[in-house]
């Protein structure tokens, strides 16, 4: 698809990789650009629509799918990370809000809008992902397992959605200089050279991202069972 003139709503573009996704989207040309967030008032980029929009809530997908008709490109960017390892005290708890987030979330938000997107030529959805839906680490466990699980609904999407001419794209990326990595000293990518990243593989006609040398690096390795140790 052409990001020219494309109708593109952003979830939890509000900061991190979803503002950059804003500015990326900006400077390609986009048509119009939906900037969602719980509080649409922490949208502080100039050019774009703030919408109200918490992907827990269902009353809030369906007030966007409403108003959201004119819509070519879903970009399901918003997550939540907890740092819980799966034996921790509080695990389930946990799991079940990054599911939530990270999972049912996109899941709700790709039922919505795929009509949309089908009435409209077709258009795409994109998935932000991650190194970690490949791997599982102790200070990220639950966060994994979500991530896991969007990589599988990212898939699925692709071959349900394929008959409607829907793109469906998957991000996936390791540390980001975000505020989600800001504890940790290691090298990351830089928001905006992902969203980038992401933009030209949807013009391109690509499924996949593999935004840094980690993910690359893993990728390559899951067929010599990188999965089943810890990442280095």
């Amino acid at each position: 698809m052409q990001i020219k003139n494309a109708v593109v709503l952003v979830t939890g573009a509000n900061r991190g990789l979803g503002q950059a996704f804003v500015n990326a989207l900006l400077q390609a040309g986009a048509a119009k650009i939906y900037a969602a967030a719980r509080d649409p008032g922490s949208i502080t980029l100039s050019g774009v629509t703030p919408i109200k929009l918490d992907i827990t809530n269902a009353s809030d997908i369906a007030a966007a799918a409403v108003r959201c008709t004119d819509l070519t490109l879903l970009i399901n960017n918003a997550g939540i990370y907890r740092n819980t390892a799966f034996l921790a005290a509080d695990s389930a708890d946990v799991a079940r809000a990054e599911l939530e987030t990270n999972f049912f979330g996109p899941l709700m938000m790709s039922k919505a809008f795929a009509p949309i997107l089908k009435a409209n030529g077709g258009g795409a959805i994109v998935n932000v992902l991650s190194v970690l839906s490949w791997l599982n680490i102790p200070a990220a466990a639950t966060y994994s397992a979500s991530k896991s699980a969007a990589w599988s609904l990212t898939n699925g999407l692709r071959n349900e959605l394929s008959a409607q001419g829907t793109q469906v794209v998957g991000v996936h990326v390791g540390f980001m200089d975000t505020d989600m990595a800001s504890g940790v000293d290691v090298p990351k990518a830089a928001p905006l050279d992902v969203a980038r990243q992401t933009l030209s593989a949807l013009e391109a006609g690509q499924v996949e991202v593999l935004a840094d040398d980690l993910s690359r690096g893993v990728k390559q390795g899951l067929s010599a069972g990188a999965y089943l140790g810890q990442a280095g």
